[in-house]
């Protein structure tokens, strides 16, 4: 267990799975298929009915495929488990909205434009705002290394950022010189330093 133990006797109340696979097609595309569930240990009682203990009560998946430039060329979305069957499942069709989009430029803000709040799912959502940094460490490595174009994984996360010690030894071309009295040599000392591969760290 990576966490330390709780200091106190708890009780299991809520179970929430994110899985999420990327996959290279025949056809030179990508797809990301991206599944959420709730789970509950207990039974609970719903306006449809009884849900029994384990069974989901949100089962959701979405499917985004690109383009090799990170733009959304498809998008299906499907609830296969939601508490009010006939309503929540309505909102399928509107993550079409997405297609277009670049999953790495402005997508988070385009989606809470075009599909956040009242106008979506909050799990599909919620799963779809994940999906940059799948996709970067996915299909970082596809992306053609000789390409004069900063790599989209700089200034995404703390140890990427460009005036820091991990681009300024593996990412020279795009470093820019911190600020005067900055240390950026600690961070290339951690004995948990591996040579990136074009994905994010985090």
């Amino acid at each position: 267990m990576s966490l330390t133990p709780s200091i106190s006797r708890r009780a299991l109340k809520h179970t929430r799975a994110i899985q999420i696979d990327a996959f290279v097609r025949d056809d030179d595309l990508w797809e990301i298929d991206a599944h959420v569930t709730d789970t509950k240990p207990f039974d609970l009682p719903l306006p449809a009915g009884n849900l029994p203990a384990g069974q989901p009560l949100h089962s959701l998946w979405l499917r985004l495929t690109l383009d090799r430039q990170f733009v959304i060329v498809e998008v299906e979305a499907n609830s296969e488990a939601v508490p009010y069957r006939g309503h929540c499942n309505t909102i399928e069709p509107d993550y079409k909205k997405l297609i277009g989009l670049s999953l790495v430029k402005g997508f988070r803000h385009a989606l809470r434009e075009n599909i956040g709040g009242a106008l979506g799912c909050t799990h599909l959502t919620e799963l779809a705002q994940i999906l940059p940094t799948a996709a970067l460490q996915a299909f970082g490595g596809e992306i053609n290394r000789a390409a004069d174009q900063k790599p989209p994984q700089l200034d995404r996360c703390h140890a990427l950022r460009s005036e820091g010690a991990v681009v300024a030894k593996y990412y020279p071309k795009w470093a820019i010189s911190p600020p005067a009295g900055t240390d950026t040599e600690s961070d290339l000392e951690s004995p948990h330093l591996e040579t990136p591969h074009l994905e994010p760290s985090h």
